[in-house]
């Protein structure tokens, strides 16, 4: 193996070590308090309805993450999980989904802007992947109800 890539696959190593905050807690054995320790206060804690508790460790809007640190009835770290991603904005279904599966889903939104010309709420998500920086908006509809899920490529600069 070359030295190039020696360092290439270190770079590889420390960016995903970089990229999960959490990723020296270990599962099983971390509890709520070494997780809060490590990434501060959380944004928001949810119990859900399989038992678990969930605490969402916002990096919006600049570091363009939401973290979930999921934790079993012991208290006991489950995983952290980056919760801003294209897959979790396709499991949102327009008409069905409220915004207790919004939140459960993808943590606290970073504003919640409303229009009442529109009657609608619409909740905005800074988010970063492959493509580049981008928003996304999960518009609500009075009924509370998900009615549109777009995603935007960010401005320059934002």
């Amino acid at each position: 193996m070359t030295f190039r890539k020696i360092v290439l696959l270190a770079c590889l190593a420390c960016a995903a070590c970089a990229s999960n905050p959490g990723a020296t807690l270990v599962p099983g054995k971390a509890t709520e308090d070494d997780v809060e320790a490590l990434m501060g206060p959380s944004a928001d804690r949810r119990e859900t309805r399989d038992g678990e508790t969930v605490r969402y460790y916002s990096r919006l809007p600049w570091g363009r993450e939401n973290y979930a640190a999921r934790f079993d009835a012991d208290g006991k770290l489950i995983a952290i999980e980056q919760r801003l991603t294209r897959a979790n904005l396709a499991r949102l279904v327009p008409g069905t989904s409220t915004p207790d599966d919004v939140r459960e889903l993808l943590g606290p939104p970073h504003e919640i802007l409303h229009f009442p010309g529109q009657e609608a709420d619409v909740w905005t998500y800074p988010m970063q992947d492959v493509t580049g920086a981008m928003v996304a908006h999960v518009e609500l509809a009075p009924g509370g109800r998900v009615r549109e899920v777009r995603v935007y490529e960010a401005p320059s600069g934002d």
